[in-house]
């Protein structure tokens, strides 16, 4: 189905081009990555677990989770989950993306500001990407500019969630990095290919801020004009 306002669609457009680079950025980097295995050859599974225990984090603990590039650190049970391939790899990518993470528990430990921000608001984010669309949607059907405005402001909180995300994911791979060197897991040009890994992964997020920031230009202009014709 097509409205009068589908021309707004154009605004997505560096959106779109970001994200698809960016995966593809990350995809190709990650497998390039992932077939230089670590001088120490140790696992990415061991790697969390020494740089866990060496911050006293001894109750984190470290599971194996399904898919590719799926990992995560879960605040409310305290575990790192890690992909097969980072789990078992000795790799470069896997040893990377495995401390990254952990990144992430040490920032929950230690209180870092932006993470506790991103956490506290993750409920309205999810109503938000949930409702913001239907309510635009049913304020456009039926001419009711306060009700499009809503779905605008809903959608204000998933905006501010992926931006609040980008120090995060930086932050994180910076401590992932410099542990990484410091505790000597890599060294040289080791550690230049992690942080390529890095690099990529934290483009797709710069995509994705960069897509909600523009749906919601997107959306203020759809319910701007609606406003006006109402008045």
């Amino acid at each position: 189905m097509f409205f009068p306002l589908d021309w707004t669609m154009i605004l997505l457009i560096p959106g779109i081009i970001l994200a698809m680079y960016a995966q593809g950025k990350v995809q190709t980097t990650f497998h390039k990555y992932s077939k230089v295995i670590s001088k120490r050859g140790i696992t990415g599974a061991e790697t969390a677990r020494r740089i866990l225990d060496g911050y006293g984090l001894h109750d984190v603990q470290i599971e194996m989770t399904g898919g590719q590039l799926s990992d995560h650190y879960d605040p409310r049970s305290r575990k790192v989950r890690l992909s097969n391939d980072v789990y078992r790899g000795s790799s470069l990518a896997s040893l990377g993306v495995a401390a990254h993470e952990v990144g992430h528990a040490i920032q929950h430990d230690t209180g870092y500001a932006p993470l506790h921000i991103r956490n506290s608001i993750i409920p309205v984010t999810r109503i938000g990407s949930t409702l913001s669309f239907p309510l635009l949607l049913i304020g456009l059907f039926m001419g009711i500019p306060s009700l499009a405005q809503l779905g605008v402001l809903l959608f204000t909180g998933v905006v501010l969630f992926q931006i609040i995300t980008l120090p995060v994911e930086f932050n994180a791979s910076s401590r992932a990095l410099a542990i990484l060197d410091q505790e000597g897991f890599l060294s040289g040009e080791e550690l230049k290919g992690t942080k390529k890994v890095l690099d990529a992964a934290a483009l797709t997020y710069v995509a994705a801020a960069l897509m909600a920031a523009l749906n919601l230009l997107r959306l203020l202009i759809i319910s701007g004009m609606l406003g006006g014709r109402r008045d």
